[in-house]
């Protein structure tokens, strides 16, 4: 709840006091502990209407220099985690570890607030300057934390939401903070557990880049979680001894700090060593591998990788056609990561894997949802530029100016004079990427031209270009040659965006439905490894249509996680509202419809026949089948082969 101005000092010592009449007992500790320092140790005023600090610009530019990997790591997971939360008004915000904001992602509707509360390049959000609020008292508490609204301690704040995670160094040194804030009624845990993944993730990035050339061990108790979030990772020097243990790993092996298994071999660990793990994962094409920990026999899975630069080595080495298709690859790409099965899948990876590194033009092609910006991230992720950032822009989604300024730029900002980089700047070494390219004003199109052929930005109201080096990939829902012909689409252009297209197929077409449930669902889970999914459950999820394709997909898995009433979901967890399937009576409505006029009259009596089983049993398909004599499968087939739509459970509906 707001405090009117004037109150929130009182209400802040009323709480600690213990006499306030709202509910005190919902304030958590550390909120309260960081009010006794703003008040006792840094003498602050709740009801200071001081201006936020800010670093000078020479001083600003300076530390983003000086956290330049950092930034370039956080960049990718920062996207990926505005793009999860988009239109929910939440702004993402990394600072150093003294709390100075070194980038942010903004979310237009919350601009205007967050230029009002400081929420700008260079402002500093530590306690001593911010008052309480999430980045500057995650930084003292260490842990993640949400500062909702009147917990902050300066009352012009009070409007803000602020889910922030903190981000350590291999040697366990607080480094920075990843923070969500926006001007949110309540206070999410579900954004603060994505912004901790997220957090997690650039950890594990600068883990990886520190140590790159050394051996690494990535390890988890469950396969499909080795190379997410919460993998733990291990690295060895050239002798074989550990160098550094992760947090995720310390915690997996149930160790209280990294000293206790440093200059250990890895039998000290596991029951291998490193040269076994090392063949065994080039031998399963860097599969997971079942293990076992030495201390108390608990199961891992893990992966060894060798040093970047003998990786590197290797893939230069000269083979034969046989040998070539015969040796497993080095190192996995992140591409393979979207290789589950489908053969339409497996031919655009191969072919994406093959231009990885090589500054020609991608066209991704697929309806709606199919999964084309993650195909393209996954891309960069496994090019040369995989440290450069990586930058998305749908182009059907701001009128036309605002979209100039968005991927151009402008000469200066009003209030500071200062240029605002454009999309295409601020990738400049890395990649772009534009969705909905076909939605691109006629203008702009003559623009992207220019930076195509000249490598060169000219901002809006700028005397001179900027030079710039990116790789480009778009992404259409439709045909761009129908724009072409009704004159919407410069064909030109056209013919210099699709160096390679790669059709991206929907979810129905797709031949690993099941392996792609299981690989999202894991995902959604990965901060519950617990829940699990039912056979029943993913044979009824791969029997829809999903119009929406995998964004429906995804949403569907998150729905039925956070509605859950134990850790086991089963086909009862279905929420009818999503539209999985249709009621058997609506089923039946359909006695016409094209696919069912094509059946011969045994069909249709079988059909019928079939429905009112169904119907007896409420959909539940196990019970059906059991009547019948046949596995679930063989009845899935027949309702496919007859044209019946999978049921919403009726007692789900009741």
């Amino acid at each position: 709840m707001l405090q009117p101005i004037g109150s929130h000092t009182r209400y802040i010592q009323s709480v600690l006091k213990g006499t306030s009449r709202e509910d005190s007992a919902a304030t958590p500790d550390y909120v309260k502990r960081s009010w006794v320092r703003c008040l006792s140790q840094y003498r602050l005023d709740p009801q200071s209407q001081r201006e936020p600090f800010v670093l000078p610009r020479e001083e600003r530019l300076a530390r983003k220099e000086l956290n330049l990997e950092l930034v370039s790591f956080a960049d990718a997971e920062m996207a990926h985690l505005y793009h999860q939360l988009a239109g929910s008004g939440y702004s993402i915000i990394l600072t150093d570890h003294d709390g100075v904001l070194l980038d942010y992602y903004g979310d237009l509707s919350f601009r205007n607030a967050a230029f009002r509360t400081g929420l700008v390049l260079g402002a500093v959000w530590s306690e001593e300057h911010g008052g309480t609020n999430g980045m500057g008292t995650c930084l003292f508490e260490r842990a993640p934390l949400i500062i909702h609204r009147d917990q902050h301690f300066f009352s012009r704040n009070t409007g803000l939401t602020c889910c922030a995670a903190p981000i350590f160094d291999y040697r366990g040194e607080l480094v920075a903070v990843l923070d969500a804030s926006g001007e949110s009624d309540r206070a999410q845990q579900h954004t603060l557990v994505l912004v901790n993944m997220s957090a997690q993730m650039i950890e594990n990035r600068l883990f990886l880049n520190r140590f790159r050339d050394a051996f690494v061990v990535r390890f988890h108790s469950r396969p499909e979680l080795v190379g997410t979030w919460g993998e733990g990772i291990i690295a060895l020097d050239a002798a074989g001894a550990i160098a550094a243990l992760d947090r995720n790993a310390l915690f997996q092996l149930g160790c209280k700090g990294a000293s206790e298994l440093l200059g250990a071999p890895l039998e000290r660990v596991f029951n291998i060593s490193l040269p076994a793990l090392l063949g065994r994962s080039q031998k399963k094409s860097f599969h997971a591998l079942p293990i076992y920990e030495t201390r108390h026999g608990g199961r891992f899975f893990a992966v060894a990788q060798a040093p970047h630069s003998k990786r590197q080595q290797a893939g230069k080495q000269q083979l034969t056609p046989d040998e070539e298709r015969a040796a497993p690859s080095i190192s996995r790409s992140v591409l393979d990561e979207l290789d589950l099965g489908d053969p339409a899948m497996g031919r655009n990876i191969q072919a994406a894997k093959r231009l990885e590194s090589r500054d020609i033009p991608l066209l991704l092609v697929g309806e709606s949802g199919t999964g084309k910006e993650f195909f393209a991230r996954a891309l960069h992720s496994a090019s040369e530029r995989a440290d450069k950032p990586f930058m998305a822009v749908n182009c059907g989604s701001l009128p036309e100016m605002l979209m100039q300024n968005e991927l151009f730029g402008r000469g200066g900002s009003a209030g500071t004079g200062e240029p605002d980089r454009g999309r295409i700047v601020q990738a400049n070494g890395g990649m772009l990427f534009l969705d909905d390219v076909g939605d691109l004003p006629l203008e702009l199109q003559s623009q992207l031209l220019h930076v195509i052929e000249e490598r060169e930005v000219m901002p809006h109201g700028c005397d001179s270009p900027i030079k710039v080096d990116v790789r480009l990939v778009c992404a259409i829902r439709g045909s761009l040659q129908e724009k072409v012909r009704r004159g919407e689409f410069r064909e030109d252009l056209f013919y210099r965006l699709q160096g390679l297209v790669l059709p991206l197929p929907p979810l129905r077409e797709r031949q690993d439905k099941a392996a792609l449930i299981r690989h999202i669902f894991a995902q959604e889970v990965a901060a519950t490894p617990s829940v699990t999914l039912s056979e029943d459950l993913v044979e009824a999820l791969c029997a829809h249509s999903w119009p929406g394709n995998i964004r429906q997909l995804r949403n569907v898995l998150r729905g039925m996680i956070a509605m859950r009433t134990s850790d086991r979901l089963d086909i009862g967890n279905l929420p009818s509202d999503y539209g999985i399937g249709l009621p058997v009576a609506d089923t039946q409505s359909r006695e016409a419809s094209p696919e069912t006029q094509s059946l011969n009259p045994l069909e249709k009596a079988e059909r019928a026949a079939l429905l009112r089983e169904i119907d007896l049993h409420h959909g539940n398909i196990s019970r059906v089948a059991s009547k019948l004599s046949i596995g679930r499968n063989t009845l899935y087939r027949k309702m496919r082969r007859l044209g019946i739509a999978f049921p919403a459970r009726q007692s789900a509906r009741r």
